[in-house]
């Protein structure tokens, strides 16, 4: 969906919340592929029985794209992605857990560079199926201004 928005129709606080997605055994298998990363947290089932989870757990870097991936639903030609701080993996993600992504405008401000767009902050948040915040970050986006 195309959805032109412009920096000042953004309203703190405003929120937003994603369907539900369930990490696989192949999700994780396929993102250690992807990156390399066959620490046993995640491939190593056995010697993960030894750990305090007792099972395997998905990558952060596996929940942070997923969780990115599921608030991208509009195209805004106005905005584009500036970045991402303040990323933090606060519980670990197991097989067969569902999440969902809530965002809510945490902060906007003029650019300090460029005088025709605003930053705006959103706070992500991903959550799993006992409703427990397993992971959040701000991603920074620029907007375009509807006046210059």
């Amino acid at each position: 969906m195309l959805q032109t928005k412009y920096y000042e129709d953004y309203d703190l606080g405003n929120q937003r919340e994603t369907i539900g997605r369930t990490i696989t055994e192949t999700d994780i298998v396929l993102h250690a592929g992807q990156t390399g990363d066959f620490f046993p947290h995640h491939m190593d089932a056995e010697w993960c029985k030894t750990t305090e989870f007792k099972q395997r757990i998905a990558h952060g870097t596996l929940i942070f794209s997923i969780g990115v991936g599921m608030t991208a639903t509009v195209i805004n030609p106005a905005a584009f992605s500036y970045g991402y701080d303040r990323l933090r993996f606060i519980k670990p993600v197991l097989i067969n857990d569902t999440i969902k992504v809530q965002v809510s405008i945490k902060d906007k401000h003029d650019d300090p560079k460029r005088p025709e767009f605003g930053r705006v902050v959103e706070l992500v948040e991903v959550l799993n199926q006992k409703n427990e915040t397993v992971f959040v970050c701000d991603h920074i986006l620029l907007v375009e201004k509807r006046e210059k």
